[in-house]
């Protein structure tokens, strides 16, 4: 029988990438996805593939899907900071409720449960590059704090599971990822400059460009999950998965300003509270366990990732050219309105 996996948020950018690899790899895929920061553009294709199956549900109600399941990879979660500072209190409900209803999914069907954490949980960190041995440095209460501690909670309480239950758990700390099929408003670096370049716009900055980030291409990204998910131990496993070659803001923005061929400038606005001035992943226990780098340069894959943007920047301006809908709901609509009916 073919390994069958779930792949929660699977309608979303890491995870329809992630479907199409697993599907590419002969198994069997349910995706999960509820439509509230992502949509039908990204799994359209899909659908007429016979081993592939989609489910609308809301990740903070129970799951249930009938017959066996191999691997739960949950990937649901408002991942931008323009989703989650707008929508609080669905990003919390998402890291505990909808963590707990998909490991109780694993837990129930014998399954390897993935948490798509992320580099989040190590705050404006003190420590650089971030080890996994970094405990973080985290404010619990400032604005940024409903993602970074949604994700720490939802670690928390993956182990408890692996502890008190013995379910199989891996845990990729994921950092800046980039590619086709993000969102163009989503609010993060890479899209808004894209965004603004192609459209002509000054590139905004926040603070004064000297912040580092790193950027990891989302198909070597998916690589080190897929590799990640055929482990053979019972083990806990908690990797750091991303690119460590570090860049500023500033150096990016110019990237994306030679890259689009754009006569754009750069203007500077206000840091945001909890800003992390630094950002970038030790891979070395990645590059042990999984025998993995990354092998896309930014460079070249800025140029992969141009002719998504600029169709995107396109459809947005034309909306007739708009293949496929993309549909939002309303994370605070009242249950009567909102609620998703279970599978």
């Amino acid at each position: 029988m073919r390994p069958r996996a779930l792949v929660t948020g699977g309608a979303g950018f890491v995870g329809s990438h992630l479907c199409e690899r697993l599907l590419a790899e002969g198994m069997q895929v349910v995706c999960l996805d509820n439509f509230s920061t992502s949509g039908d553009a990204n799994i359209g294709h899909l659908e007429p593939v016979s081993e592939f199956s989609f489910v609308r549900h809301d990740i903070i109600e129970p799951i249930s899907i009938p017959g066996p399941i191999h691997y739960v990879l949950h990937f649901a979660c408002p991942a931008s900071p323009k989703d989650y500072l707008l929508y609080p209190i669905p990003t919390l409900k998402v890291g505990s409720l909808g963590t707990l209803n998909a490991l109780d999914l694993a837990r129930a069907k014998g399954a390897t449960f993935v948490l798509a954490s992320t580099s989040e949980v190590y705050g404006d960190p003190e420590v650089h590059p971030q080890r996994e041995s970094y405990w973080g440095n985290v404010n619990p209460v400032g604005p940024r704090s409903v993602y970074n501690e949604s994700k720490r909670y939802a670690e928390a309480l993956t182990m408890s599971y692996h502890r008190t239950y013995g379910v199989r758990i891996r845990i990729p700390r994921i950092f800046n990822t980039y590619g086709p099929r993000m969102r163009l408003d989503d609010g993060r670096v890479l899209p808004n400059f894209m965004g603004q370049a192609l459209r002509g716009e000054p590139l905004t900055i926040y603070g004064d460009g000297s912040q580092t980030r790193s950027h990891c291409y989302v198909s070597d990204l998916v690589e080190a999950i897929y590799r990640l998910l055929l482990i053979e131990t019972d083990e806990p496993l908690i990797l750091n998965l991303g690119n460590p070659d570090e860049v500023t803001v500033r150096d990016l923005a110019e990237e994306v300003l030679a890259v689009t061929e754009s006569a754009s400038e750069i203007v500077l606005q206000p840091l945001p509270e909890d800003d992390p001035k630094v950002r970038c992943p030790d891979i070395h226990l990645a590059q042990q366990v999984l025998g993995w780098s990354p092998i896309v340069p930014r460079r070249d894959g800025l140029r992969m990732a141009l002719p998504y943007f600029q169709k995107a920047v396109q459809e947005v301006e034309d909306p007739e050219s708009v293949s496929c809908r993309i549909e939002r709901r309303n994370l605070y609509a009242p249950r009567s309105e909102g609620k998703e009916s279970s599978p």
